[in-house]
């Protein structure tokens, strides 16, 4: 029983992971794209930097949500480091 649900808990994670990804990919085409167009019809406004603020802090916290306060240098990125480092030679 606990092994179907710790194997319940990385699907949901897998999941969660997968929509933050997606999320991040639509954000780079997007705002991508507005750039080019605010870059297209210059007239002094750089209007497209509020949706890259605004839709930059969703993102910022839909990541958060997703990996938590230790994203960069959690758990995981040490357990990897650390045994990156213990089979080098």
């Amino acid at each position: 029983m606990e092994r179907m649900d710790k194997y319940e808990t990385a699907r949901m994670q897998i999941e969660k992971e997968k929509s933050f990804y997606t999320h991040l990919i639509i954000y780079t085409l997007v705002i991508g794209a507005f750039w080019a167009l605010n870059a297209m019809n210059d007239q002094g406004d750089w209007w497209a930097f509020w949706p890259t603020v605004g839709w930059g802090i969703g993102l910022f916290f839909h990541g958060f949500g997703v990996f938590g306060k230790n994203a960069v240098f959690g758990k995981r990125w040490e357990e990897k480091r650390m045994k990156e480092l213990m089979d080098e030679k």
